[in-house]
This record gives C-alpha cells, sequence and structure tokens, in this order.
C-alpha cells in the first residue's frame, strides 16, 4: 500500500512463515477435493473462506465459491435465504479485502454478486466500503474501478461524480486514480454532449486551467502530468475518420510491365504474385468494418465480391490504421493494350467504424491500369541468374536534381482536415509559451511535456504552420530528448523512440526533405527491379519505425546502420520487395513478425544483428509451437532428424521463414548463424537462390 514502509524480516519471522504455509497447503489441499468431488457443505465453504483469508489471490478458491452459491441458490425462492447467502459472499470478500485490498480475484468476486441481481444490493454498504478503502489508499485502483461499477448499478449522474473526483483532487492533488476517473467521466460526458459539455473547448480550456495549478505546486509529481497528456490527446484529436493516405492513390496511372514465360503464361514484373495488384487503405485512427461491402471496388479488372479486406497487423486483431486487399486480375485481361479505370468507394455503406465510435463519412479515389508488353528480352534478368546488391555506387541513382514523379503517391487527402483548428492552435501555442519559461527548471515532465506540445503543434495542418517554423519545432523537440536521456537515463529507450518519430517526420514530410533520401534503382539488364524507387534511411540512429503512411509507394527501403529493435508498421508497405535491415539491434525472429505481411518482399539483409545473442528469449514464447495443428511440420521434422538440428532452436525461425517468398537472404553477423542453420534455411524456403551471398540454388 501506498506509504507503507518496509521492514526488514525478524528470525521470529521464519517460523511464522512455515507454519502458514503449512496451514496454506492443507487447506488448498481440502479445496481441491472439495471442488473436484463437488461438496459444497457448510464446512468446506468454511474452509475456502479460511483459505482466501489466508490468501485472497487464489482464483480456484473464489471460482469454487461461485459454482457453490449457485448450487446452493438452485430451486430456492425464499428472499431471506437467499439474502443470507449473498451476505455470506460479500462478508467473505471483505474479510479478502482487508488481508489485501488490491486483491483482483475479491473485487471481481464482489462484482460477480452483484451483478447476478439475486437480493437488493445495499448501496449505502457499498458506499461506506468504498470510503474506508479510500481513506486507506486514495489511490487504490481497485476501488476506484469498483466505485464506476457501483455508481453505474446506482445510476448516479457522471457529473455528482466529476464533482467526487475534484473532491478528492482538492484533498490531494497527487491522486492520480483521482485524475484518471476525471479523464473517463470528463469522457463520456464530451462524447454524448451532455447538458453543460456541449462545448469540447471551454470543458478543456477549463481543465487545463485547473491542472496547471497542481502542476506548477509541484513539477516532480506525474499525476498531474499525466491528465495533462491525456487533455493534450484531446485538444490534438480531431472529431473526424479520416483516410489519410491510399494505394495506389487518387488519379494516378499504373504501367506493369509484361514479360512471357515459359509457359507462355503472362507474368508481371512488379513486385507483386502473380497477376495480383494491391490495393491499401490507411486511416488516421484504427478501424474495423472494412470488407467488400463497406469498400467497393469498381472495375473490368477484378469483382468486388471476390475480393477479401485484411488488416494489416502483426496480431490478428481485427482493428488496423491500414486495410489492404488484392485485385486478382481476370485471365485474359493482361493480355491486352487496354486502360483499365478502377474506382474505389470507401465507406459506402455504413459499417467502418473506429475504436472510439466515430463513423467514417464516404470518398472516393480513381486509378487506371495499363500492361506495357514492350519489355526487351535482355532486359527480363531476375534473382535467379544474379543477386542484388545494395551498394550505392552501381546501379542507384540519386533522385535530388531530378523529376521524381514517384512524390505524388505521397499526397495525403486533406479534404476533410478543413475543419477550425484556430482553438487548438491557439491553446498549444499558450502552453507551448508557458511551458517554454518552466524549461529552466531541470524537471523530466516538463520537457518531455514541451516536446510533445511541439510534435502535436506540427502534426495539425494548418497554412499558419509554416515548413521553416516546424523545422525549427523539430530541432527543438530533438535537444529536449536529448536533454532527457542525460536527464533520465533509465527511460533511454522511451526517448529514443520519440527522437526516431520526430526524425523520420522531418524526413518524410515535404519533397525538399525527402529527396535528398531517395534513390531510382535501374539496371537495364536486371527487370525485376527496373527503376524501382529507393528510400534510403541509413545511419539516422533510429530505434523504431513510423510515418509508414508516406512510404506507401516503397519498393526499396535501406534502413541499415541504424539501432532499429522492432520493425512494426512496415506491413503497411506492400510493393516493398527489398529490404536491409543489416547492423541495427533486432534480437529475435520475434521482433520480425510484420514481414509475413509482405507478399512481395524477395530480398532481406538481416546481416550482423543481434538475433541469437540472448540465450532467453521470452517473446519466442509468442509464437505458436511449430508442432500445433497450425503448422505443417512433417516434411520439416523429416529434415530436421536427418540433419540432427532440434526444433525447439529454431521454430520462431521456421514460422516466419514458411510465410515468406525470399529469393535473397543475408544473416551474416548474427549468433545464430551457422552451417546448420544455412542449410536449414534453404529447406525451409525452397525459393532461395542466395544465401549470405552464395548461390544456393
Amino acid at each position: 500500500m501506498h506509504g507503507r514502509p518496509r521492514r526488514s524480516p525478524k528470525p521470529e519471522d521464519a517460523a511464522a512463515a512455515a507454519a502458514k504455509a503449512s496451514k496454506l497447503h492443507e487447506l488448498q489441499s481440502l479445496l481441491l477435493q472439495n471442488h473436484q468431488n463437488r461438496i459444497y457443505t457448510k464446512e468446506a465453504l468454511l474452509a475456502s473462506s479460511k483459505l482466501i483469508e489466508v490468501n485472497p489471490e487464489i482464483y480456484t478458491a473464489w471460482n469454487y465459491r461461485k459454482l457453490a452459491l449457485q448450487h446452493s441458490l438452485n430451486g430456492v425462492s425464499d428472499p431471506e435465504a437467499i439474502k443470507s447467502a449473498v451476505e455470506d459472499e460479500l462478508r467473505v470478500v471483505e474479510a479478502a479485502l482487508r488481508r489485501n485490498p488490491k486483491s483482483y480475484g475479491a473485487w471481481y468476486h464482489r462484482k460477480w454478486v452483484l451483478n447476478q441481481k439475486l437480493a437488493e444490493v445495499d448501496f449505502g454498504r457499498e458506499f461506506r466500503l468504498l470510503d474506508q478503502l479510500l481513506k486507506a489508499d486514495a489511490r487504490n485502483f481497485h476501488g476506484w474501478s469498483y466505485r464506476r461499477f457501483v455508481t453505474r448499478l446506482k445510476n448516479v449522474l457522471e457529473e455528482e461524480e466529476l464533482g467526487f473526483t475534484m473532491d478528492m483532487i482538492n484533498t490531494n492533488f497527487s491522486n492520480y486514480s483521482a485524475w484518471h476517473n476525471r479523464s473517463i467521466l470528463l469522457s463520456h460526458l464530451l462524447g454524448k454532449k451532455a447538458n453543460g459539455f456541449e462545448s469540447k473547448e471551454k470543458i478543456l480550456s477549463e481543465e487545463l486551467e485547473l491542472v496547471r495549478q497542481a502542476l506548477f505546486t509541484d513539477p516532480s509529481d506525474q499525476s498531474g502530468w499525466f491528465y495533462h497528456l491525456w487533455l493534450l490527446d484531446q485538444t490534438c484529436s480531431g472529431d473526424q475518420l479520416k483516410l489519410i493516405s491510399s494505394w495506389p492513390i487518387h488519379q494516378s496511372k499504373l504501367v506493369l510491365p509484361i514479360v512471357k514465360e515459359k509457359d507462355n503464361c503472362n507474368s508481371f514484373l512488379y513486385p507483386f504474385q502473380r497477376e495480383t495488384l494491391p490495393i491499401v487503405l490507411y486511416f488516421n485512427k484504427p478501424v474495423k468494418g472494412i470488407t467488400s461491402s463497406t469498400v467497393m471496388v469498381s472495375s473490368e479488372l477484378a469483382k468486388n465480391e471476390d475480393l477479401t479486406w485484411k488488416p494489416l497487423l502483426a496480431s490478428n486483431l481485427g482493428e488496423a490504421n491500414c486495410w489492404a486487399t488484392y485485385l486478382m486480375i481476370l485471365e485474359g485481361n493482361c493480355s491486352t493494350s487496354q486502360t483499365f479505370s478502377v474506382e474505389v468507394e470507401v465507406g459506402c455503406s455504413e459499417g467502418i467504424v473506429s475504436v472510439s465510435g466515430l463513423h467514417y463519412n464516404p470518398s472516393k479515389f480513381k486509378f487506371s491500369v495499363e500492361f506495357d508488353h514492350n519489355v526487351p528480352e535482355q532486359a527480363q534478368g531476375n534473382l535467379a541468374q544474379e543477386p542484388f546488391s545494395w551498394n550505392y555506387s552501381e546501379k542507384f541513382y540519386s533522385q535530388e536534381n531530378s523529376d521524381f514523379t514517384s512524390f505524388d503517391q505521397l499526397k495525403i487527402n486533406d479534404d476533410a482536415l478543413k475543419e477550425d483548428l484556430k482553438w487548438h492552435f491557439d491553446t498549444l501555442s499558450e502552453e507551448i509559451t508557458l511551458f517554454k519559461e518552466m524549461s529552466e527548471e531541470n524537471c523530466k515532465f516538463v520537457k518531455l511535456t514541451l516536446a510533445r506540445l511541439l510534435i502535436a503543434y506540427d502534426a495539425m495542418k494548418s497554412p499558419e504552420n509554416s515548413l521553416q517554423q516546424k523545422r525549427k519545432h523539430c530541432e527543438e523537440a530533438l535537444e529536449l530528448f536529448d536533454d532527457l536521456i542525460k536527464l533520465d537515463p533509465s527511460h533511454k529507450r522511451y526517448y529514443e523512440d520519440e527522437q526516431s518519430l520526430v526524425l523520420l517526420d522531418q524526413v518524410t514530410s515535404d519533397k525538399e526533405s525527402l529527396v535528398k533520401y531517395c534513390w531510382q534503382y535501374d539496371n537495364p539488364n536486371f527487370s525485376t527491379f527496373r527503376r524501382h524507387n529507393c528510400l534510403q534511411l541509413r545511419r539516422l540512429s533510429l530505434t523504431r519505425v513510423g510515418f509508414v503512411e508516406r512510404m506507401l509507394w516503397v519498393q526499396i527501403l535501406d534502413l541499415s546502420h541504424n539501432k532499429l529493435r522492432s520493425i512494426a508498421g512496415l506491413e503497411a508497405l506492400q510493393l516493398l520487395i527489398c529490404l536491409n535491415l543489416s547492423n541495427n539491434q533486432i534480437s529475435s525472429f520475434t521482433s520480425l513478425e510484420p514481414l509475413k505481411r509482405l507478399s512481395s518482399l524477395r530480398v532481406l539483409d538481416l546481416s550482423f544483428n543481434e538475433i541469437g545473442a540472448h540465450p532467453v528469449d521470452t517473446t519466442r514464447y509468442l509464437c505458436s509451437s511449430p508442432l500445433s495443428h497450425t503448422f505443417d511440420v512433417k516434411g520439416i521434422m523429416e529434415v530436421l532428424q536427418k540433419d540432427n538440428i532440434n526444433v525447439a532452436d529454431h521454430w520462431e525461425m521456421m514460422l516466419l521463414f514458411k510465410s515468406l517468398n525470399l529469393k535473397q537472404l543475408n544473416m551474416k553477423g548474427n549468433p545464430v548463424s551457422s552451417e546448420n542453420f544455412g542449410q536449414l534455411v534453404t529447406k525451409i524456403l525452397p525459393s532461395l537462390h542466395w544465401v549470405d551471398g552464395e548461390r544456393v540454388r
């Protein structure tokens, strides 16, 4: 509990602990026996209550009591008997809370009992319990969570509860739980525009003034800073759900080169699976409900009803900022010289909704597709003949002094951004001025908040926000994060991640900045990568990836010589065929999960990372076991047994590479790399031609 001092153990404590352990073991054995045999006698229930009083964290005991209550009341209609049984359960919970006021099992059981609505709830008793608890520890988040539950059960007005949070904050402005509860209540009241809460700007201005008093009173206390961060998010986040980027972009023209294969079939000289074309949608907030019903694709190239939209996430959740589908080109279409028009109508029916409940307003974009059959035979080389090289002195040409038309694909959809932002800018400007005056104090919260304010201000699009001003703010934010790394080294990684986002924003926010990092690969004898766009983000000290919505056009990406530990976000780059992650700090194959979504990827350089350096890698257990029904291991197991390779050492690698269609892989310089490892990769990936610079097929 907060404020409770620690004391050194005494010799007699050991004897007491041994006696407690013995009693606990005896009661646990009895509980399991009764649970298994479904014994719900008074003696059995008394034994379970004694066990809970000793250790409230035994969830089996709470589940046993739920079953016992249901069993004892089955067929009982006497209100007094029901009330008595409920009272017994509530008393057991209270005894458990006296032992541990933060027992998850105890609080959950009390909620469960009241939710059964077996007897009338004595709200006076519940609020007295909460008063006692919050007097002992005013920040106990279990108590605050239970208070929200009870007030909903009693239908207490949220405006009344807002007053209660204010009373608790006035008593102690360091009460983080009170600030947090206030943010929850205000979110609900503002969301439904309750009486007196119609003006979001007015309420947020009042709350900013309130929290400033706490910040100025004690700048080192973090409670008010967290609430200020929530207010900052509310100030910056718009109330609209927007499509901010797509590939292809509106009114673009795709010319796809076609060659004849040995079987006389047509094949794209493009980074896609044969006869498929991706369409990528990127929203400003995570959304769900993207289907062939809510997004209509109209074209002679493919049928809309055949399309399946997938969220581009490393996990399998149904919500994502980025969604993609793949047009399966109808047979015969790529044999013609016809220009095909494709129209994508987003939100043609209701169903696209954000996590916070915002609905999408319909929009549409168009693009056209042509097929180029005039590819010279001498230009039809591929990775089976020669490896791809990352040598920028050969075959890569800088875009800095040329007209790079692909930058049109960086356009972000601003049609919905013309809302009145004057209050937002004025508020952020006022906060920036205020915190600049405080920044002389060596307080990490002041510096971190100022950096966040500068970034938030620049993220809002407005003619008033000039490019020169944005660059100045970026430099100031980078300096602040440098100061924070020195001032608060224990959170160095967090500050480095934030720095990385600022750097990537600088690089990708406008054509003038981005062109310095763009190259074009043009090998006339190597059509697989001919005239492909390369983004070179080497040696920027990046620790994470961001702003991928501005990179959907990238086909070759060089992230080498950074400090990347994760590549989350790269799954959005559906055109990516070559990826250089060499000389980073990637420590496990599970960090590479986003690669599974890149069906176009053919060249991958992971050399000189830290994969295999850590003997205990807990992230590997996030992967499914290759022995599960989700993974076909028969052929692989035979290979492993023949080569005397332990499957437990490599299952996460197997799961990753079995999902890819790589032609070229470089793993040099990683602790996991060995001769056996190279042989295993070659057998798992039958498409591989080059491993660590050596031809394997």
